[in-house]
């Protein structure tokens, strides 16, 4: 009970910002939710309905103070080829609904640390990957044709002018300029584009009604809910390539929502902290009733939370209070949503497209190194010629091995010394000396000449693979069988029960 006083006071207390900055948050949402289910291939309903789960379900369980959930551009493809592979929307939602309860699992099984496994250079090369395609696939949306095959018959003036037009308010409302006027910024750019998109396809530009959206418009209650599409079951649950894809669906909608979790607490003013294994369930729950009633994935998504943040959000009331104000949405302006020009959300979505793959990203993976940009530009790479899943086995390879070399490069430090003709080395083992430095450390052995100095120095190692100790031991019948003057400083050798020739043993 005095749990429940206490949140009830600080929901009086913040209702004001929440209410205000839920309008923010939708006026930016429901663009997004239409151009990304455009993007997805998807019924443009199924979009308006995972901006509405993401909003009351997901942040109605989720502890996020100021994250926002719905449908993510990052799954846009992911969507797009599963429809195509599965044959139906319909196949396609059993694995949604799949993918949900593997969330929960995960949740439940306290896997909310997940994220922190995936190399930073692969998930960035995964958002650039889908950045590109994003990009591409909105080109024939952007200039009135149903595909690049057709643009040899030429674009549609019309649509490519209010394209160009949409993409200037986006771009311009990003400009300094814009930011310094407080009641212009408060405008969201994407919801200025949409209006402005409408009155000149109304006015001044007219299109064909296959360039504009389509929400189905219901009459009544019975017919609203006829709107809604519903997993087919029957033919989903005996496919293998559901079962492929929720998987797929399950890792990446995860990795997304926890990225997001880490970069929405560190925007968060009071520095509150989201539980992860909670934001799984909430995730899970959130997906499974996505694709019972015809939604597409939902994740925690920056762009939302982002906007919840800078207009004064307080807590996640402003997240349900924003996907109650999607569902208002359509019921009652279903007709207004149809005037909006396809163009206007390619628009969006180009500007969407551009800045996940945009070139400061890539100049900021090359100087970061070929450590970080070889796995960033090898996902990027595969994601585009290949699919989501195979670019992102192939950037983790990538860094695996990236690993597997500098740790073949650095277990230890050698120092070479000449007095006369007698060489002396000094090899400092560094503080980790794993079964990985194997192959290095024998190969540096080797080369040492007969009638040499060694001191190998084990006094900052932490721990040493018995593997590693095993190729000490054989050097040390080496060195007596090459005269070489070996010294070993806080190793024990002799305690592995293999009988050794004279050395020196030095205890720091």
């Amino acid at each position: 009970m005095k749990l429940f006083n206490v949140n009830y006071y600080l929901f009086k207390k913040n209702i004001k910002k929440d209410f205000s900055a839920s309008i923010v948050v939708f006026l930016v949402a429901l663009p997004l939710c239409l151009g990304i289910a455009l993007a997805s291939g998807a019924p443009l309903y199924s979009g308006i309905i995972s901006g509405i789960i993401g909003g009351i379900v997901v942040g109605s369980i989720s502890n996020s103070a100021l994250g926002v959930s719905g449908p993510a551009a990052g799954l846009a493809v992911i969507v797009l080829h599963a429809i195509s592979d599965l044959g139906s929307f319909e196949i396609f939602l059993v694995s949604i609904i799949i993918a949900g309860l593997l969330q929960l699992i995960m949740g439940l099984l306290k896997a909310g640390i997940i994220a922190y496994y995936f190399p930073s250079s692969v998930i960035k090369g995964m958002l650039a990957g889908i950045g590109i395609l994003i990009f591409y696939k909105q080109i024939p949306n952007a200039i009135g044709i149903t595909s690049l095959n057709e643009i040899s018959n030429g674009i549609h003036l019309n649509v490519t002018i209010i394209t160009l037009i949409s993409l200037g308010i986006l771009l311009f409302w990003q400009t300094r300029f814009i930011q310094k006027i407080g009641f212009l910024a408060a405008i969201p750019g994407a919801l200025l584009a949409v209006i402005v998109g409408i009155l000149l396809q109304l006015f001044s530009l007219p299109i064909e009604n296959d360039f504009l959206v389509k929400i189905p418009i219901a009459t009544s209650p019975a017919e609203f809910f006829n709107n809604f599409t519903f997993p087919d079951f029957g033919t989903g649950l005996t496919n293998p390539k559901v079962y492929t894809t929720a998987i797929v669906i399950a890792v990446v909608a995860s990795l997304e929502t926890l990225l997001c979790v880490e970069a929405s607490d560190k925007q968060d003013p009071k520095k509150r902290t989201t539980s992860t294994n909670k934001e799984l369930i909430a995730q899970g729950i959130g997906n499974m009733c996505a694709g019972i009633v015809g939604g597409l994935p939902v994740t925690q998504v920056i762009v939302r939370s982002s906007a919840n943040q800078q207009a004064g959000g307080q807590s996640k009331a402003s997240t349900i209070f924003h996907g109650i104000l999607l569902f208002i949405s359509i019921l009652l302006i279903p007709t207004l949503l149809n005037k909006i020009p396809l163009a206007t959300l390619a628009a969006i979505l180009l500007i969407i497209g551009y800045k996940l793959a945009s070139p400061s990203n890539f100049k900021k993976m090359y100087n970061q190194g070929w450590d970080q940009f070889l796995p960033f530009i090898v996902t990027i790479v595969g994601i585009v010629t290949t699919d989501l899943l195979i670019g992102i086995g192939l950037g983790i390879t990538v860094a695996i091995c990236v690993v597997l070399r500098n740790n073949y490069k650095i277990p230890y430090l050698l120092e070479k010394d000449t007095d006369g003709l007698i060489h002396t080395y000094f090899i400092e083992l560094s503080e980790d000396v794993t079964f990985l430095n194997k192959a290095s450390i024998l190969k540096m052995l080797d080369k040492i000449p007969a009638k040499s100095k060694v001191e190998i120095n084990a006094t900052k190692t932490q721990f040493i693979h018995n593997d590693v100790i095993e190729i000490i031991q054989d050097f040390v019948i080496k060195a007596s069988n090459k005269e070489i003057q070996l010294t070993v400083i806080d190793l024990d050798l002799h305690k592995q029960g293999k009988p050794l020739p004279h050395y020196k043993i030095i205890k720091t």
